[in-house]
């Protein structure tokens, strides 16, 4: 993205400048004394995520409830976002995308600091009394997590934070060396909240902290163990990455520039699991969910979002389409997604009690259909080998459990198989960490369907080794790769009309 200045703005969102920016009809900016709210929260990677979610429910309930939430964002090792907003006063404008589009400016961040250039800064924020909580959007990989779940020690961060504890660089060694400042100055410990699209990461990254912990002291981890809660959350929202055209916008809309806003769909959701210790934003008023129960509202996500979005991902991009608005504003498309989620994802699992299955199911649907954002299909379908076990295939196991359909469901893998033996084919770049793989496996090039299933499901770090024991599963799959491979891109709708 290009941040150089749009000349026509004629000044930059500011402090100063907020009440100019107010004073636009439709313009929501902060309802709270910003300048003497202190900071409460600490966050790890204040990226577009972040930004457009998390800052977000604490901006809205700070202007309901008032509070010392502000936030200090510490990225790990980049130092644009403070560069950019620090020249805005950490103001930024959330663009909500919708049949209208409408702004907030957003003024929860009030510091940005660089953790490989102010690690001691980092520390002192974090071990202030005033810090009541820790949040996280790193991703997997920033947990540092071995195979079986623990701590890799041999990880080069992990190795780097124990042999120089008071200069960490990973957010793990940064939780662990400010937990144990704390506890040394007798200051009660801070909260840790994980909001990275992870299943049960809460659970992972109090594994990462106490394995961490236990390196340099035994009484430090039951110290830990003891008095912080890693809560399960599950977050939910479509958030495009910002472009110029973004910049140029909203810059436009709010009459001052923004150099770095940020855009988002409007369906959005947090679900936080309900083991909370000490103080919290009022968050709960704003529309986050507490319950005893993420690991259903993951299941339903997981279930219906991503095997929804991947099913279109595969069999959308054969048909020759490029996003998911497109593919979903297909009349058999809708009615071929709609149909799956009805008639064999729901049922699948068991639902939280605070969730309606199918106004979620409808919901979701909708949300594809926004025209305002765009998202490729291309980026959905990377990396399947690995989204594919926790999107679809549990579904399939559970319905040969519970003797229900997986007719369409395994269209959705063949679309897959399909998808990888025409990049194959056409020497296209596989983004999947087993493109290596797909690429010596002679099953896939050969025109023998039957085949092709079989080279597949004989991975087995994919589908074990049940798959390829069902006759069923076998027939329904092979039934569908023949039926793909004898339409053209642009019959395809037609066959899934038909499905």
């Amino acid at each position: 993205m290009n941040l150089s200045q749009n000349k026509s703005a004629k000044k930059k969102l500011t402090q100063e400048n907020l009440t100019q920016v107010a004073s636009i009809a439709a313009i929501a900016t902060p309802q709270y004394d910003r300048e003497n709210t202190e900071i409460g929260i600490v966050h790890l990677g204040p990226g577009a995520f972040h930004r457009a979610h998390q800052a977000v429910y604490t901006e809205n309930a700070m202007n309901l409830s008032g509070g010392n939430w502000g936030i200090c964002g510490v990225s790990l090792r980049s130092a644009i976002a403070q560069e950019v907003l620090q020249q805005q006063d950490y103001l930024y404008t959330l663009a909500v995308l919708d049949q209208n589009t409408r702004y907030q400016v957003i003024g929860s961040i009030k510091e940005i600091l660089v953790a490989n250039k102010q690690s001691d800064d980092v520390i002192t924020r974090m071990s202030a009394a005033t810090t009541k909580l820790v949040t996280l959007t790193i991703t997997e990989k920033g947990y540092c997590l071995a195979s079986d779940g623990s701590l890799d020690l041999n990880h080069e961060d992990i190795k780097h934070d124990l042999a120089n504890p008071i200069k960490p660089i990973s957010a793990i060694g940064f939780i662990v060396e400010s937990l144990k400042q704390r506890r040394m100055n007798g200051t009660s410990a801070f909260n840790v909240l994980s909001c990275d699209n992870v299943s049960g990461n809460g659970d992972k990254l109090r594994r990462a902290v106490l394995d961490y912990a236990e390196q340099l002291d035994d009484q430090l981890k039951t110290w830990i163990s003891d008095n912080v809660a890693f809560p399960n959350a599950m977050v939910d929202s479509i958030t495009p990455k910002t472009e110029n055209y973004t910049v140029e916008s909203v810059s436009k809309a709010i009459n001052a520039q923004d150099n770095w806003p940020i855009q988002r769909e409007d369906f959005s959701q947090w679900v936080i699991e309900n083991n909370w210790q000490g103080e919290r934003p009022d968050w709960g008023k704003v529309g986050v969910i507490f319950t005893d129960d993420v690991e259903g509202f993951e299941h339903a996500k997981l279930r219906l979002l991503n095997c929804l979005h991947s099913t279109l991902a595969y069999a959308g991009s054969l048909a020759g389409f490029e996003t998911v608005f497109d593919a979903i504003s297909d009349k058999d498309f809708f009615q071929f997604i709609s149909k799956l989620a009805q008639n064999e994802i729901i049922g699948s699992f068991t639902p939280p009690k605070e969730m309606d299955v199918k106004v979620y199911a409808d919901e979701i649907i909708q949300r594809f259909l926004n025209p305002s954002i765009r998202h490729l299909l291309a980026q959905i379908a990377w990396d399947g080998s690995q989204k594919l076990q926790m999107r679809l295939l549990p579904i399939i196991r559970d319905n040969i459990q519970l003797n229900r359909s997986t007719k369409l469901l395994c269209f959705s893998l063949a679309s897959w198989f399909e998808f990888i033996c025409q990049a194959v084919k056409n020497n296209q770049e596989i983004i999947d960490p087993m493109a290596n793989h797909f690429n010596e496996i002679t099953g896939v090039l050969s025109n023998d369907v039957t085949e092709v299933v079989n080279s597949f499901l004989a991975i087995e770090s994919i589908f074990g080794n049940d798959f390829v024991k069902n006759d069923i599963i076998i027939k329904q799959l092979t039934g569908h790769l023949k039926e793909i491979r004898s339409t053209t891109k642009n019959q395809l709708s037609t066959l899934i009309r038909s499905l």
